[in-house]
């Protein structure tokens, strides 16, 4: 999406500046806000395609920005990734768990923030079609929800219900990041009595069957996991 507008919502000057350079470059529309206040207030009056939170605003915190923000009822669905300092991990679970799609972690490696950005276009521009995907594929990893059938390479996979339910969650949604309780609501409803230990030896199932591809299956420290997009290697 070469024509997407970016909100930046960012109160350090410097990287606000920085950011906005180095986007420009990716042909993207920059609108940029020092404040949760101006953010939401652009919000109202301009149609952006991702924005881009910092934690720590002047003000109102980008914890209740977001809150702010998927209130209004044209930005339910745009990509929001929050940007934070390491070792706030109550941050970004309490974010994920408000609707932020993921995080990066000052100081930004421009690579890996592009790449996020461009997967949450990617999923925005899709979204409309993704309740008729059957079939999810990346790198060697297939998977077809249709058949209840999945493959690395030409080996078809011997998964539990649960390990494939997980496999279809990430390949549905790749680059995001989920805390363990949204990953047991989202294969197993809500309330379900699932413990965060639980999801840890599926998902170390999951990754033993998935042989190198279980790589791409991302431990995030305090937080949850995210299934990484090759691109970003």
């Amino acid at each position: 999406m070469s024509k997407a507008v970016i909100l930046i919502i960012e109160d350090d000057l410097e990287i606000q500046e920085l950011l906005s350079h180095t986007m420009s470059r990716e042909g993207w529309k920059i609108l940029p806000a020092n404040n949760g206040e101006d953010g939401l207030k652009i919000l109202k009056t301009k149609k952006v395609n991702c924005i881009l939170l910092d934690i720590m605003l002047p003000g109102m915190d980008g914890l209740k920005v977001l809150r702010k923000i998927k209130e209004i009822d044209q930005c339910k669905n745009v990509p929001v990734i929050m940007t934070t300092a390491k070792g706030e991990e109550s941050d970004i679970i309490t974010g994920l768990e408000l609707g932020a799609d993921d995080y990066v972690v000052k100081p930004y490696s421009p690579k890996v923030l592009i790449a996020r950005i461009r997967a949450g276009l990617r999923r925005q521009e899709e979204g409309g079609s993704n309740a008729d995907v059957t079939v999810w594929q990346q790198g060697d990893l297939k998977l077809d929800a249709a058949r209840h059938v999945a493959y690395y390479g030409d080996k078809q996979l011997d998964l539990f219900a649960t390990e494939f339910a997980l496999l279809k969650h990430f390949l549905s949604n790749p680059e995001i990041v989920f805390s363990r309780n949204q990953i047991i609501g989202a294969i197993h409803g809500p309330d379900y009595p699932v413990t965060d230990r639980s999801v840890d030896v599926q998902i170390l199932g999951l990754r033993k069957k998935l042989g190198k591809a279980g790589d791409m299956i991302e431990t995030i420290r305090g937080v949850g996991y995210r299934f990484r997009l090759q691109e970003i290697q």
